[in-house]
């Protein structure tokens, strides 16, 4: 086991270095970069724009007619030097194949630069937004675990039951029903939209909270989660748990279970003790991109709509402004952490499962 690991650990390597260099490449040709942005907001705002940008207020800077093609759109009549000071402030003043390998060289040391406008690291951004985005995710995945795969086991168990027929019309309302929907309708019914005003609105903790108890600190934290929580769970847990019942019930039919059975086999320990360990194996195959989905894309909207400082509107904001550093700095760590949960799925796969063995694979 330790050699395929070792050569798991080796391929993420490429992996990483090919999914930065699509994107690096894609978003290089993609319009509305961050220095035309600068520059449609000093021909929008004349010259208060150009004397916030440091350029001492004058006019000239936007207004001069130059023939040279700065390869920007909306640049026409922009100072050619005021172009070049945006390229040298966003580091754009280098050619493409020279920022390409800097950024790959950089990256391996974990080295993700500086925002483009908020004036911070790129690894200190995210650690301070990355406490929010583990509060959501955690607690979603751990109650998205602790509901469905249950649930999933016991409509397996009584497949075709009213048990059955009742929870699957509400797992389909659940998963018909999106999350930031979801969300909108908790605001509207528990904080303060229409009904009742039980839960706040935004943040993860209250205004006092530093002058509270201990007991009353972590109150007032699942206080704040409550809503966020059941919206993500609603709009997550669904899948799972038809995953469940359906890779149960394809092994309660096969012949090792009506063996066990014959034999006077209880039918908890028919399930827990011959089917779980073999009907767990796709559940667990499905872990790193549940886990990712519900940290990342699954929390962005949630984010937004409770007014959570986190990851995903992080991601979100820093796509609409063309922040380069933080959408690259997020996409290198994101996708590190995918490849290691799915190695660490392999890994839970020989625990649940011995017969598994990865030693030969090359």
């Amino acid at each position: 086991m330790s050699q395929y690991i070792f050569r798991r650990l080796l391929l993420m390597i490429p992996t990483l270095i090919g999914i930065m260099t699509i994107n690096f490449f894609i978003v290089q040709v993609a319009p509305g970069g961050p220095v035309e942005q600068a520059i449609a907001k000093v021909q929008g705002l004349g010259g208060d724009a150009t004397s916030r940008m440091g350029t001492g207020g004058s006019t000239e800077i936007i207004q001069r007619d130059t023939s040279q093609d700065s390869g920007y759109r909306g640049a026409q009549g922009v100072d050619p030097e005021f172009i070049k000071q945006l390229e040298q402030q966003y580091g754009f003043d280098k050619p493409l194949l020279e920022r390409y390998f800097l950024m790959l060289w950089n990256y391996a040391k974990f080295d993700f630069g500086e925002s483009f406008y908020r004036d911070i690291k790129v690894t200190d951004l995210l650690l301070e937004k990355m406490p929010v985005s583990i509060s959501l995710g955690l607690w979603t995945t751990l109650l998205v675990y602790l509901i469905s795969i249950p649930l999933g086991i016991k409509k397996a168990a009584k497949h075709n039951s009213q048990f059955d027929v009742w929870t699957s019309t509400l797992v389909i309302i659940g998963y018909a029903i999106p999350a930031f929907l979801f969300a909108l309708m908790l605001i509207v019914v528990f904080a303060g939209g229409t009904y009742f005003n039980w839960f706040p609105l935004r943040g993860l903790t209250s205004d006092n909270f530093e002058q509270l108890s201990l007991g009353g600190k972590i109150l007032d934290y699942f206080w704040h989660l409550a809503l966020p929580v059941t919206a993500s769970v609603i709009g997550s847990f669904a899948s799972l748990t038809m995953l469940t019942k359906n890779a149960f019930l394809d092994e309660i039919g096969k012949q090792y279970v009506v063996t066990a059975r014959a034999k006077g086999c209880t039918e908890s320990r028919v399930l827990y003790g011959h089917v779980f360990r073999n009907a767990m194996l796709l559940v667990l195959a499905g872990m790193p991109a549940a886990l990712i989905g519900i940290f990342l894309t699954g929390s962005m909207l949630i984010e937004v709509i409770f007014s959570l400082d986190g990851l995903g509107l992080l991601g979100f904001e820093s796509v609409v402004n063309r922040d380069y550093p933080v959408i690259f700095g997020s996409l290198y760590i994101f996708t590190l952490v995918g490849l290691l949960l799915k190695l660490v799925t392999d890994i839970a796969y020989t625990v649940i499962d011995p017969r598994i063995n990865f030693e030969g694979q090359k």
